[in-house]
């Protein structure tokens, strides 16, 4: 559940970003908004108060469902297992944190 729910928060990220990089651009601050004639056009398909309607009401959706999908992966985070310390986890193979001692070398004997 987890991760299907994080696979349709990331494909919702990358369309809030596509969204707002169509939407026209009413600053013009670096001369590349917006403007006027054939430019930066939508061809014929719709004006440009439809367009801007469609992508701020998209745009909206969009947010809105990331924002319940985020609270979404919060919760199921917090819930899914017991929350311990990590001073509080305990080893399962052994009882000490110690390092074993290596083993005593032994001569071979030769006789």
């Amino acid at each position: 559940m987890q991760e299907v729910l994080l696979v349709v928060h990331l494909m919702l990220a990358i369309a809030i970003v596509i969204t707002v990089l169509l939407q026209r651009s009413e600053g013009g601050a670096l001369g590349m908004g917006g403007g006027g004639g054939g430019g930066g056009g939508g061809g014929g398909l719709m004006t440009g108060r439809e367009a801007a309607n469609l992508l701020t009401r998209s745009t909206a959706v969009l947010a809105a469902c990331f924002f319940a999908t985020s609270l979404t992966l919060t919760v199921i985070a917090g819930n899914a297992g017991d929350r311990k310390s990590i001073l509080e986890q305990t080893e399962t193979g052994g009882g000490t944190n110690q390092p074993s001692l290596p083993a005593i070398p032994t001569v071979p004997t030769d006789k």
